[in-house]
């Protein structure tokens, strides 16, 4: 089920969102694991479909090489490495001890609202 995975949301949130969530989270309330971004412009900057790939098959693989994920994903190690840094920027990514790159979640959930402008 969904729900017994490790889950990582990256979400659109305002600061007044975020600061709420942060609040909940001092209280002691759950608030699970998030990232927020300013605009789905930005989330989709940084959480691409090449991107949303590299999650996929890093996923539950232990600390990987970049040439090791660029091998699993099929693409170029030099373009794998660019994006690799772009998500350890943005926190879905995290470092082993020995400097190869991780991915400690069971699933990623995006959620947003499209909005009128």
């Amino acid at each position: 089920m969904a729900s017994e995975l490790n889950t990582i949301t990256p979400s659109v949130a305002s600061r007044a969102q975020v600061a709420a969530r942060a609040h909940g989270a001092f209280m002691g309330r759950a608030q699970g694991n998030r990232i927020s971004f300013a605009s789905l412009d930005l989330l989709c900057q940084v959480a691409g479909p090449k991107r949303l790939e590299i999650l996929r098959a890093m996923s539950g693989a232990g600390g990987l090489s970049i040439r090791e994920v660029a091998r699993r994903v099929g693409r170029d190690v030099k373009a794998v490495h660019g994006d690799v840094h772009a998500l350890l920027d943005a926190g879905l990514l995290d470092r082993t001890a020995d400097g190869r790159i991780l991915f400690p979640y069971d699933a990623v959930r995006v959620t947003f609202d499209l909005l009128p402008a």
